[in-house]
């Protein structure tokens, strides 16, 4: 049924972009000088025609309908996102190919009679690579799965050996790929709830000015790269690639949340999100040295339980525990270090339900004897210093969230927590399944 839809999806909007840019008037071209270099390998027609073998075999993989539902899905988006690129941004291979004979020029015969020279950035071809390649390296194991890599990579390749496309459309058909795997990914990511409307607004406020802030600089960045492209080509091409990183943390703000950044339970993102967010990643990480330098890295809040930083592999390897707030940064996880995250969206508050489960898993994390243990955030500033204070509570070694601030701020004095977070702390307490685990507690404590 997915390849009932896909390939007459495929055929009927590919025609149609081709015959928009044979339309138009003048059709330009992105290329660099030393592209004239790239030589034309007329038997690599072979694997740039095989990934039509391989798109009909990749419904064939998957064991489980929600996985080729998946793929579907992303290879569906590509066709999307792809085609709106042709109609918005029309280019023209600029090279013209000279004639083939044998077996490889009638492959590029039958090639040119359905492909003209446009259809472009982002190369369809590559952004479908990616989303095959990411479903073959799931199910290919062994030496098939070296074989597959190697394949996949001469496909990647032939695009330029068979002059079908200048190099630009190349790192654009790539982030179009991780883009499809960033919008339906294999595994469903959860968030927790909100509730109540007083709750709901002040956190949704907030999440909407820093989105239109991220929003507003993908804009700027965009109006850059627009002027810079006629005389500045090649650097206004490097824009591209923060533009829409910026672009997609304000979609995360905005609309996914936390889950947007897609962060494993090994502590790691995904490797979609890896790739199109690294130049926000770059600017977080060089934004926690900056803010932290000088200070100490973590601080002892009460006895085995720590508040701090982000580590880096050296520094998490002193901790038996690790309680993750940090939605946007990976962290390396040790051997045998028991590792549990809630990611929370930077400079945002935590929602009351939110504050209870942090609560909770740093209690499990002391209750199962794993200390030390280190909560951070990206810096050790708001989100952890809440999640610690939400503790303090539950275990009732705080009175209420201002003397929880004050146990917070005396161990670790730059910490910053505004009035909200304490707004949220006090709804928290009354949340039923609070009242409910502190009660279980005072119990099992009695019968003890």
């Amino acid at each position: 049924m997915w390849l009932a839809l896909l390939a007459p999806l495929f055929f009927l909007s590919y025609n149609l972009s081709n015959q928009y840019a044979a339309s138009l008037p003048d059709v330009g071209s992105v290329v660099f000088g030393w592209e004239s270099a790239i030589p034309l390998v007329p038997w690599t027609i072979i694997p740039y025609w095989s990934i039509d073998l391989l798109y009909g075999l990749a419904f064939l993989l998957p064991c489980e309908r929600r996985h080729i539902d998946t793929l579907g899905w992303r290879l569906l988006t590509a066709q999307i996102v792809c085609i709106a690129c042709f109609f918005l941004w029309p280019l023209r291979f600029s090279v013209e190919r000279p004639e083939l004979d044998g077996l490889f020029g009638s492959m590029f015969d039958l090639l040119m009679g359905f492909d003209k020279p446009f259809n472009q950035a982002p190369s369809l071809h590559i952004t479908l690579l990616v989303v095959l390649w990411a479903c073959y390296a799931v199910h290919l194991k062994g030496a098939w799965r070296w074989l597959m890599h190697g394949w996949f990579a001469l496909i990647g390749l032939s695009v330029l050996t068979t002059w079908q496309h200048h190099f630009i459309d190349l790192p654009a058909g790539i982030l179009a790929g991780y883009f499809c795997l960033w919008c339906c990914p294999m595994k469903s990511l959860n968030s927790v709830p909100q509730r109540g409307k007083n709750i709901s607004r002040i956190v949704r406020r907030r999440r909407w000015i820093l989105a239109c802030y991220y929003a507003l600089a993908s804009l700027i960045l965009g109006i850059i790269l627009s002027i810079g492209a006629a005389g500045f080509p090649g650097i206004a091409l490097l824009l591209i690639w923060p533009c829409i990183t910026l672009m997609l943390v304000a979609i995360n703000y905005a609309f996914w949340g936390a889950q947007g950044f897609q962060k494993q339970p090994s502590g790691r993102l995904s490797i979609a999100a890896t790739i199109l967010f690294a130049p926000y990643l770059l600017g977080a990480w060089i934004n926690t040295k900056y803010w932290t330098k000088g200070q100490s890295p973590a601080d002892e809040v009460v006895a085995g339980v720590w508040l701090g930083r982000i580590p880096d592999a050296r520094e998490a390897k002193r901790y038996a525990g690790l309680m993750d707030m940090c939605a946007e940064l990976p962290v390396t996880v040790a051997d045998g270090c028991d590792y549990r995250y809630l990611p929370v969206l930077d400079l945002t508050p935590l929602t009351p339900e939110q504050c209870w489960q942090a609560a909770r898993i740093i209690d499990g994390l002391v209750n199962a004897d794993s200390q030390p243990i280190l909560v951070f955030c990206a810096l050790g500033y708001s989100r952890s210093s809440v999640a610690l204070m939400a503790w303090l509570l539950l275990t009732e070694q705080a009175k209420n969230p201002e003397h929880a601030k004050l146990i917070i701020e005396h161990a670790r004095p730059q910490v910053v927590i505004k009035p909200y977070h304490l707004e949220m702390l006090n709804e928290m307490v009354f949340l039923p399944e609070f009242y409910d685990y502190q009660l279980l507690q005072r119990v099992t404590e009695k019968r003890g």
